[in-house]
């Protein structure tokens, strides 16, 4: 075929970026030294870029020498706050860690914006490159379209396409579908209180902690008998904590938290309605006040089928056999959604998995990702912009 192959990109310039990046991780929605590392690969590659005002974000317009529309193509920028134990030369130090592959995709963005813009004067239209901070956790891509990231070529983008590493997935392997792609995630704060006490004599009070365990049982069984398994949900309690300062003092108050994950908004609903209501009627037939509070973050990650149809023609040409069209949905979050909201567009997963099977799973601190394909990883998003701007009219790239 013709277009971008692997061998455009310059592979060793985008593995030292990466490595570069891997080794000086930051965490959140401020990321300077990141951003600066992000600035200067971009230096000379004559793009119009704009820095983000409540977060250290880069967007970098293309425009090219032929009319068309915008296609925006986004990575995310951020760490985690996991203290890495891979050994690798370039490991992180800090007690951050890209333990999601957010190093690789930022490399594989700038390796896009390169090989695009050594063909500005065919490229028919225009491609905003989106360098997103906050991804785990703090809405960086909500924060960005409310700074004005959709508009700054200004049209709004045809499509959106962003590829995500995965290194438990096998080298070279392409993952995509159409409809949900990853659930939606919230949370749900109970707060149980009771009176407190003398643990020797729990009859003279309320203790909120047997109320909680039962909460927490209830919850399971709420997921396995109201929701329906065709239309999944996952609910998770990952903080217990109660006000106790001694073993021999009853707790006043216990604090749970619950994490929600959802892949449509009747699901979500029904969570979000009679989980609270649950909880507060065990609280209230052993004498403790519940109170409830739901957090919304994450909607659910839809790849547009007729967008991701347009991926998938592309894939199956670049990888044949190697093309995964998942069957269901994940249940991680990805808050790309926030962009497919507003954009049609398609999310990939790009399996990187080291030839060894070394790796732990994403998020752990042993996470390894091979960046041996940095290359393709950069030549496929660049390609996916192309095809799309090229499908109104213009030729492919030779």
């Amino acid at each position: 075929m013709t277009g971008f192959t692997a061998g455009d990109a310059a592979l060793a310039d985008l593995v030292a970026l990466r490595r570069a990046l891997h080794a000086h991780p930051e965490v959140g929605l401020d990321l300077p030294r990141t951003q600066a590392a992000i600035l200067t690969a971009l230096d000379g590659l004559g793009l119009e870029i704009t820095t983000g005002h409540g977060l250290t974000s880069v967007t970098a317009v293309l425009r090219g020498g032929r009319p068309g529309p915008v296609v925006l193509l986004r990575s995310d920028m951020d760490a985690l706050p996991v203290l890495e134990a891979t050994g690798l030369p370039f490991a992180a130090a800090n007690g951050a860690m890209h333990a999601c592959g957010h190093d690789l995709h930022m490399a594989g963005l700038v390796g896009a914006a390169r090989l695009l813009a050594a063909r500005r004067a065919q490229l028919p239209g225009t491609v905003v490159f989106m360098f997103q901070p906050g991804e785990e956790g703090y809405a960086g891509g909500r924060l960005m379209i409310e700074e004005g990231v959709l508009d700054a070529a200004g049209e709004r983008p045809v499509a959106a396409y962003a590829v995500h590493v995965d290194c438990v997935t096998p080298k070279g392997r392409a993952v995509t579908r159409p409809g949900p792609m990853m659930s939606s995630v919230s949370a749900l704060h109970i707060r149980v209180t009771g009176t407190g006490g003398h643990a020797a004599y729990p009859h003279h009070g309320f203790d909120p902690v047997p109320v909680a365990a039962e909460i927490i049982l209830a919850t399971q069984s709420f997921v396995a008998r109201r929701i329906p398994v065709a239309d999944p949900a996952v609910v998770s309690v990952t903080r217990v904590s109660s006000d106790s300062a001694a073993g021999n003092v009853l707790a006043a108050s216990v604090s749970l938290e619950a994490n929600i994950r959802a892949l449509s908004p009747a699901t979500l609903a029904l969570v979000r309605d009679e989980l609270p209501a649950l909880a507060v009627a065990l609280g209230e037939a052993h004498g403790c006040a519940v109170d409830t509070e739901y957090v919304e973050s994450y909607p659910v990650t839809v790849n547009d089928p007729a967008e991701t149809e347009r991926v998938l023609a592309v894939l199956d040409e670049r990888y044949g056999d190697r093309v995964v069209r998942l069957p269901f949905p994940g249940m991680a979050s990805e808050d790309f959604a926030y962009v497919l909201e507003k954009v049609p567009g398609t999310l990939v997963f790009l399996g990187v998995r080291p030839e060894d099977g070394t790796s732990g799973p994403m998020h752990s601190d042993r996470a390894v990702f091979d960046d041996s394909r940095l290359d393709e990883h950069a030549a496929l998003l660049a390609e996916l912009a192309w095809r799309r701007l090229a499908g109104c009219g213009a030729p492919r790239p030779r």
